[in-house]
């Protein structure tokens, strides 16, 4: 990616699978260096628009999208976009933690060796480095050859969050990350997604509103499709502009 602005432009979105439209008209930006959630209730297209962000919804079949996704100054719907280039740029780290059946240091050097760093030194840097960002390296330090999924759960979502940093991406997208632990492992995570801001650009979609309050500069309320207001966290919790998403936000329904 030319340009090192790290922000995303989503400019009048529409996505299907197959006839049916999962997403309409959702334009608005991700600023660099900030989390913005993403919230509505289940179904709402909110997974859906985040696998658009680095062309996950590519690998199923009968899949359209229209308008444009600008990552980093690049239209990534573009022919000429190398897709694997571009989940370089866009790390994913999904709802259940999915751990290679790997030792935790291969999992960790994987990215960087499917994109051909073989010396030594320098894999143990990147996964000494990843693991320390994840805040998982004194936790695991002395047990690098032992198989990650040997790990608890939480532990295994920042193993995830590390193997996602060790290809050096500008992007993170997290999919409900923290659903399947229980709420220490929650609070470490979140703890993380702050720390990790000051060098990424990180989209959430959370399924708590609390959680979306408490960790995000930005939220966008997403429904049927579309996004029905964008903005501010702290506006769109206190002052929301549609009564929609205040219906939403104080639990009327959704």
């Amino acid at each position: 990616m030319e340009n090192e602005t790290k922000t995303i432009e989503i400019k009048d979105l529409d996505f299907y699978y197959g006839d049916f439209q999962a997403l309409e008209n959702v334009t608005f930006d991700i600023p660099e260096n900030k989390v913005t959630a993403l919230i509505g209730p289940s179904g709402c297209g909110k997974s859906t628009f985040l696998r658009t962000i680095n062309r996950m919804n590519d690998l199923i079949d009968g899949t359209r999208v229209d308008g444009d996704v600008i990552v980093e100054g690049d239209d990534i719907y573009k022919d000429e976009i190398d897709v694997v280039e571009l989940r370089k740029e866009v790390g994913m780290v999904f709802q259940e933690p999915n751990p290679f059946p790997k030792s935790i240091y291969d999992n960790i050097a994987y990215g960087p060796r499917a994109h051909g760093i073989t010396d030594t030194e320098k894999l143990d840097e990147i996964v000494e480095n990843s693991l320390k960002h994840a805040a998982l390296w004194d936790e695991v330090d002395d047990r690098l050859d032992q198989s990650a999924i040997g790990i608890s759960g939480g532990q295994q979502q920042r193993l995830c969050i590390a193997r996602a940093l060790a290809v050096d991406p500008d992007i993170l997208l997290m999919d409900e990350p923290t659903s399947a632990l229980d709420p220490v492992a929650t609070a470490k995570i979140e703890d993380l997604i702050d720390d990790l801001k000051e060098e990424y650009t990180i989209v959430i979609v959370t399924h708590s509103m609390q959680q979306a309050a408490r960790i995000s500069d930005y939220t966008a309320f997403f429904l049927m499709g579309e996004v029905i207001e964008h903005g501010p966290t702290q506006k769109i919790f206190e002052k929301p502009e549609n009564q929609k998403t205040e219906d939403y936000i104080t639990g009327r329904f959704g």
